[in-house]
């Protein structure tokens, strides 16, 4: 309550306390005067006295102090005429319009949305301490940016029915720059080894764009906390941040930022028991424990073996357990023993599945993901299963699982499942560009998530120079409650390898109809079987085509330039894929072995085996290794010989780069490349972040090394036949779709072989 408004008040007070003191009245109608925008009944739902109350000087006072309470009138005064009491207000202004000039860095949406939450909006209220209160807010979002000479001026201009409008005027200034970060009180690692920890840097030629030489608070406190545990990893404990200093210079345009630290001694383990109440075989909790007697301290490992001892015991029901790990330290011979005490708790049994956030998705189709049973054991490695089966099915944005007790039971708790929906349905129109095959138009229709049941229909175009392809296809990814799939497949895909200057001249027309199924094995473990119809007819050229293009038509076709053949074909695969993430994998496995059968239900008899490896490797938190090994191998059936344009190939983006695509193996007398019934491939690339965009998580850049070859009906698989290269790669996964290119250099070449040492397809190719 401001100074005038309080003595406003006691005058009233005063008044009222003089005209009544000796003559309480018992009050017969109460009118209300002066107010334009507030309703009477607002103001009588405020006062403390009603018709045929006795009207005191007690009740007078509180009636004015309940009405300023309100905050709505800047003056209230109370007169009594014949029983009658007088109300008369002044109403304070209210917000008619919040104008903000001068904007750049920020949204006018997300500005007024911080101005709300400190209570100055559009219909509100006017309260000056409010007005100086959201300048301060505004100067606090500009420091946030590093804005420091920010200037903020607040104009009230008057309208008409008592309201206001409010102009802020901005003048952002440049944003201050970190010129320089000192580390005082480092003996064990260099300064610049430390520097790497941090976020915040000092100007460079990205940081425009990554903002990181901008001053944070909070981005410092996380800065210290990645040097708390640069230190800790390595052995010191006793690690310590003795200050912080920021300052600013006079023209706030520099800041400079000190960190004084204290190392302390390194510390090495000596000891590790484990203790309290150990409900699992103690030889298996034993294995579990990743930080070893000798080892220098780790904190991580420490952080991890109390985590999997937790959800181990998780596992079999004890939701609550915990694992508290409890230091001895020896500072004369800077060793420190660790007592991990295992507290259980209750088991706990899981009482009811709830899920939330579905409007659209049936709740069938939420549940069969789920590998926790109501009734049963809580267990925290089924319910991190369903949370990874939920996300991996692509319907949801956000998928939370909470656990809460059920209240009333020491032994129970509930399973919340919460999903926020996303759009499953996509109609695409685009356009992408291959080194291989120039232009690809491309457009889809399609919705993974149909009416909610979670069955998959999509209708693709694709159209390149070499490729064009028209499907149709349907999956119902739980055809049986056992998780079966079944899906159909209509096709018509054209091949037009005269656009290809390194390959044999061929056209292809192939249309098909194919059913297939899919069984879950387990978790991670996937089988498919399919079997497909396919009607192809090939038209080659004979002045140019190769010999064995010649060769084919003369036995399967028309003996001149043309063959029409037909395929009944099986298909049968098994895949396991232990990788936590489908996009930019840091860990785990994935594993294929595929067989391609051409019957003798059909005029082309055939097979094709491939075998695939792919292994990733996380070195470091920011540099993940992945080796990657393929092996093919196809042949005729029925003494036939394996139709050539069913042949495989290597060199390209997919296999080794620096080699044109399909440019190696067997060729031709004029050079084309032949494919071969043979494939080896092999990758080994070090993954990590571009330099400057170390938190971008659509791009990321590689090393890499590539091998490969494709090996003829008469040739062996022979190591002197590989190739090489090496190079380096970005993969960037932009709105309009991935875009991936490297910058290759052949190691091993022979003789006829094509190169190409940039290579790139940008946009999504069906």
């Amino acid at each position: 309550m401001t100074l005038n408004r309080l003595t406003l008040a006691l005058v009233t007070v005063f008044a009222a306390h003089s005209a009544w003191a000796e003559a309480p009245f018992v009050v017969k109608d109460i009118r209300v005067e002066g107010i334009q925008r507030t309703e009477a009944g607002t103001v009588f739902s405020y006062l403390p006295v009603k018709v045929g109350d006795v009207m005191t000087d007690e009740k007078t006072a509180a009636a004015i102090k309940a009405l300023y309470a309100t905050g709505f009138f800047k003056d209230v005064r109370l007169e009594a005429r014949d029983g009658v009491v007088i109300v008369t207000v002044e109403e304070r202004p209210s917000i008619a319009k919040i104008t903000l000039n001068g904007i750049k860095e920020f949204s006018d949406a997300d500005l007024k949305a911080g101005l709300k939450q400190t209570g100055l909006a559009e219909g509100r209220v006017l309260d000056r301490a409010l007005l100086e209160k959201s300048e301060q807010e505004l100067q606090r979002q500009y420091f946030n940016r590093g804005k420091y000479a920010v200037e903020i001026k607040s104009t009230l201009t008057p309208l008409e029915r008592n309201r206001v409008a409010v102009q802020f005027d901005v003048v952002e200034g440049d944003s201050a720059k970190i010129q320089q970060i000192n580390i005082v009180g480092n003996q064990a690692f260099k300064e610049k080894e430390l520097l790497k920890q941090f976020s915040s840097t000092t100007p460079g030629w990205l940081t425009w764009y990554t903002k990181s030489d901008q001053y944070s608070k909070s981005r410092l406190g996380g800065d210290i906390e990645a040097l708390r545990s640069f230190y800790l990893n390595r052995g010191y404990l006793e690690f310590n941040v003795d200050s912080t200093q920021v300052s600013i210079s006079p023209d706030k345009q520099g800041i400079y930022v000190t960190v004084n630290v204290t190392e302390g001694p390194q510390y090495k383990v000596s000891d590790v028991k484990l203790a309290g109440q150990m409900l699992v075989p103690e030889a298996e909790l034993q294995k579990l424990i990743t930080i070893k007697p000798g080892e220098v301290f780790v904190r991580d490992r420490l952080t991890e073996t109390t985590k999997k001892i937790g959800d181990r015991l998780g596992n079999d029901g004890y939701a609550f357990a915990n694992v508290n790990a409890v230091p001895e330290l020896d500072k004369e011979k800077s060793t420190v023993a660790f007592t991990l005490f295992v507290d259980p708790g209750r088991r706990v049994y899981v009482n009811r599945i709830n899920v939330a956030g579905n409007a659209k998705t049936r709740d069938e189709v939420v549940r069969r993901e789920i590998r926790q049973m109501e009734g049963a054991y809580y267990d925290a490695e089924k319910i991190n299963r369903s949370r990874e089966r939920l996300d991996r099915l692509g319907y949801f944005s956000e998928v939370n699982i909470e656990t809460p007790g059920v209240a009333g039971t020491t032994d129970q708790v509930d399973v919340n499942v919460s999903v926020a929906e996303r759009s499953t349905g996509n109609i695409m129109l685009g356009a992408g560009f291959s080194s291989s095959e120039g232009l690809v138009l491309s457009g889809s229709v399609s919705q993974n998530n149909v009416f909610g049941t979670g069955n998959r229909l999509s209708a693709q175009l694709n159209s390149g120079s070499v490729n064009t392809v028209y499907s149709l296809s349907f999956t119902n990814p739980y055809y049986t409650i056992d998780g079966i799939s079944l899906g159909y497949d209509l096709y018509r895909r054209d091949v037009d390898a005269t656009e290809l200057d390194n390959v044999g001249d061929y056209k292809t027309s192939t249309y098909g109809a194919g059913v297939r199924f899919g069984l879950p094995v387990n978790e991670r473990d996937f089988i498919s079987l399919g079997l497909t119809y396919e009607q192809t007819s090939l038209s080659i050229d004979r002045a140019t085509a190769p010999i064995q293009y010649i060769d084919f038509v003369d036995e399967f076709g028309d003996g001149i330039n043309s063959a029409d053949n037909d395929t009944v074909r099986l298909d049968a695969s098994w895949a396991r894929d232990t990788r936590n993430s489908a996009l930019f994998p840091t860990r785990g496995i994935f594993q294929r072995v595929a067989a391609e059968v051409g019957t003798p239900l059909g005029s082309l008899q055939y097979y094709k085996l491939s075998l695939q490896h792919q292994q990733y490797f996380p070195m470091t938190r920011d540099f993940t290794l992945m080796l990657n090994g393929e092996i093919g191998f196809g042949d005729g059936l029925s003494g036939k010989p394996l139709p050539f344009f069913k042949n495989f190939y290597a060199g390209g983006t997919s296999s080794v780069r620096g080699f044109e695509s399909g440019s190696l193996g067997p060729k031709a007398a004029n050079g084309d490349a032949l494919g071969g019934n043979k494939r080896i491939v092999g990758n080994a690339e070090l993954f990590f972040p571009l330099p400057g965009l170390k938190d971008n998580q659509s791009l990321r850049m590689s090393a890499f090394v590539d091998a490969g070859a494709a090996y003829g009906t008469n040739e062996d698989f022979s190591i002197d036949g590989l190739r090489y290269s090496a190079g380096i790669a970005v993969l960037w996964v932009s709105p309009l779709g991935p875009l991936k290119f490297s910058l290759a250099q052949p190691l091993v070449e022979k003789e006829g072989d094509e190169t190409e040492v940039f290579q790139f397809t940008f946009g999504n190719v069906f």
